[in-house]
């Protein structure tokens, strides 16, 4: 899928779904990146792992985290509502393979459960620090972040600080 296809298809309706001030360009390309570096948005099941969704979401890590976390669990409860799943790990987890909007609105709320502000775009490090926290790759591959980022970044455009 293009990039173009990931946004129209999965991230606009996924943050229609939540409150707005969850929208901003940082959270944007922190998305983009995120999905670049785990799946290059070409793989909704982890090859040789138990990560689901193009955001790559482990069913006892990110899933269960988003749907239990004081800051998405009422959110997640309802996009959960909103998509036909029942809230609890073991359907969210599968679904997110099939349901790009669901996987694209954990990421965003994965995100917002990271106590530090969401980076700048342009801020690099800051973005793939966030990335590390949240997200907590077993396997992480810094070498090629600063390629998915910068393609994220012109993928949105630019822009300015984000909500946290």
């Amino acid at each position: 899928m293009t990039l173009k296809e990931i946004i129209a298809g999965a991230i606009n309706p996924a943050l229609a779904l939540l409150p707005a001030k969850m929208d901003a360009p940082a959270a944007r390309v922190q998305m983009l990146a995120i999905g670049l570096q785990e799946s290059r948005f070409l793989h909704r099941r982890q090859i040789n792992g138990p990560a689901m969704g193009f955001w790559q979401f482990e069913r006892g890590g990110g899933v269960r985290g988003v749907l239990t976390h004081p800051a998405s669990r009422e959110h997640a409860y309802r996009i959960c509502s909103t998509r036909g799943v029942e809230p609890v790990a073991a359907a969210v987890h599968p679904a997110l393979e099939v349901d790009d909007v669901l996987a694209a609105a954990f990421a965003r709320l994965l995100m917002w459960t990271d106590a530090w502000r969401l980076p700048v775009v342009g801020d690099e490090q800051g973005a793939w620090d966030m990335y590390i926290r949240t997200w907590r790759p077993g396997k992480p591959h810094p070498q090629t972040w600063r390629g998915v980022y910068a393609q994220a970044v012109v993928e949105v455009g630019g822009g300015h600080a984000g909500v946290a």
